[in-house]
């Protein structure tokens, strides 16, 4: 019961960032490069809950990803722009559900183990050392599922928009969950 009570957690973390992103973010974006906003945000919050649900279920964080992705899509996602059945969109979806997965194997290959269960305490710049490997890696795989979409003129731009507003999602998410769980260990001490 508990796996499927953090399956559904992180799912719905996933669809709540998403949405944020979907309805504050990308209208904004898309009135200064209309381009790019089709294939990526500058400030991209799910990246932050791949990171953070990856650090603390480990490999599992895979499904719910792919689950919270998948119902994003068919929440946020106008059906002039794309179907969540599209074998591109399903593709790209396994990319960013597998992305932080493969940032903290390839650490975890290179000698650091930094799922939360492996460690006493929380060092958060390897945290973000491992959501930047994992902004990369999901930059790389989604310039590549895309390239057949964009302009060639707009694919390094499209790869650095990918890779920066998943690294910016990441903080902001990380900063938000630090100060939400700050206020909740202030208003506990007060009772």
């Amino acid at each position: 019961m508990t796996k499927l009570l953090n399956i559904a957690v992180v799912a719905l973390a996933y669809i709540l960032a998403h949405g944020l992103t979907a309805v504050l973010i990308t209208p904004l974006q898309s009135r200064l490069l209309p381009d790019i906003t089709v294939f990526a945000s500058l400030v991209y919050l799910p990246h932050g809950v791949r990171v953070l649900s990856t650090w603390l279920m480990g490999r599992i964080a895979f499904v719910p990803l792919c689950i919270g992705a998948f119902l994003s899509e068919v929440l946020f996602t106008p059906a002039e722009v794309s179907s969540a059945t599209d074998p591109v969109i399903l593709l790209s979806i396994a990319v960013g559900a597998a992305s932080a997965l493969l940032a903290f194997e390839g650490l975890a290959l290179a000698g650091y183990r930094l799922y939360a269960r492996q460690q006493r305490e929380i060092h958060w710049k390897w945290l973000l050392l491992a959501g930047t490997l994992a902004s990369v890696i999901n930059s790389v795989g989604q310039s590549l599922v895309f390239s057949g979409d964009m302009l060639p003129d707009h694919s390094f731009a499209v790869l650095a928009v990918y890779a920066l507003g998943d690294l910016i999602g990441l903080i902001v998410t990380t900063f938000a969950l630090m100060l939400i769980f700050r206020w909740f260990r202030i208003v506990g001490a007060k009772r």
